[in-house]
């Protein structure tokens, strides 16, 4: 059955068809039975939106993931590598894709899921306990599943001679960065940008000053970080300022382009968990994903690993394919910035964050 989403809107859609006019040609039992048949569509409608929708008539063996975008090539492969396993024998996938945020409020809004993968922790928590049991961050990895850095992406043989942040301000630099409305990629290019002020002892007040200054020189906020590479592939802009596995995955798809990690960066942590619903099978590819084999995988997408020991491989695409994921020589974390709470609070919060007003005042 096709997925729709039913609810208040669209019971009132169903009525509104109802035309006044052919209401008043309805008398008695036929308005009772075109009610009775509306009614009971919006419920069949309510029914196939049930959360555990892919997995009730299949044994738990399709899955349903709802994930953030730029995590689809690695996915791809988990899935793949899981199927190899007893507990991913005859799995099958439904998966979904797009900006974190929006993704996050689908599920809330009752998209199906049985697994969820974000760019950032209030994506997730936000079904908590809902959708997601409270205990998702109790394991080993504290839910996480992937960590990266933000880098500066370039055009081939970078031809604006970027070689950190200080060059984004520059006069005729065009930056393309995603929306922090809806992208938890923005999220963290915003926060690398500000920080590394900060993670040169600089202050608050010149944090900002650069940030302001940074935005004047952003062309382009698509809603995803995805969709902010596609654009920058696309010919638009200077720089792209994108996740490093991101970049690396560009570059295995053999798109052009370069890019840096600069010496002052923020530590991207990316969350995952299963839904309450969630088949046996769902709770398998979890254990699977933060797993050595697992992790192994991502890395060879570009992500950095959260379990320590995970054998590195080679990584195609890596500016050195050998060490893929250099060190970084001021990586800022969450927990540096006091948690999300504080930060969605001083950076984006719609009324008094730094960043929406920034936002308005580059318009």
């Amino acid at each position: 059955m096709p997925e729709i989403r039913a609810g208040p809107r669209r019971n009132r859609i169903l009525m509104e068809r109802i035309r006044p006019a052919e209401l008043n040609r309805l008398r008695g039992r036929h308005l009772l039975s075109t009610l009775t048949v509306a009614l009971v569509a919006a419920v069949g409608l309510v029914a196939c939106t049930s959360s555990n929708a892919a997995t009730s008539s299949d044994g738990g063996r399709r899955l349903s993931v709802v994930a953030y975008s730029v995590a689809k090539p690695a996915y791809d492969a988990l899935q793949k590598g899981f199927a190899s396993t007893t507990g991913g024998s005859g799995v099958t996938w439904r998966s979904s894709y797009g900006a974190s945020g929006d993704q996050s409020r689908a599920v809330q809004h009752g998209q199906p899921a049985d697994y969820v993968a974000f760019s950032l922790e209030p994506d997730l928590t936000r079904l908590v306990p809902k959708f997601v049991a409270s205990s998702w961050n109790s394991g080993p990895t504290k839910g996480l599943v992937s960590e990266s850095v933000v880098v500066i992406a370039v055009r081939k043989g970078n031809p604006k001679k970027i070689t950190g942040w200080d060059d984004l301000t520059k006069s005729g630099v065009k930056i393309v960065t995603p929306d922090p409305g809806s992208s938890g990629s923005a999220k963290w290019n915003i926060l690398a940008a500000y920080t590394h002020v900060l993670a040169r002892g600089g202050t608050d007040a010149e944090a900002e000053a650069y940030l302001k200054k940074f935005y004047a020189n952003v062309v382009s906020k698509p809603d995803s970080g995805s969709k902010a590479t596609q654009t920058f592939l696309n010919g638009t802009g200077d720089v792209l300022i994108s996740y490093e596995n991101e970049a690396i995955a560009a570059r295995q798809k053999g798109q052009a382009l370069d890019y840096i990690v600069p010496e002052e960066s923020i530590l991207i942590e990316n969350p995952a968990a299963v839904t309450v619903t969630a088949p046996q099978a769902a709770k398998d590819f979890l254990t699977y994903v933060e797993s050595a084999d697992g992790q192994k995988v991502l890395a060879s997408k570009g992500f950095r690993p959260v379990l320590a020991g995970t054998p590195i491989p080679t990584v195609a695409g890596a500016n050195d394919p050998a060490k893929p994921f250099p060190t970084v020589a001021k990586l800022v974390t969450v927990a540096d910035l006091g948690g999300w709470a504080a930060i969605n609070k001083k950076y984006f919060d719609e009324t008094t964050g730094l960043v929406p007003r920034i936002e308005a005042d580059a318009q």
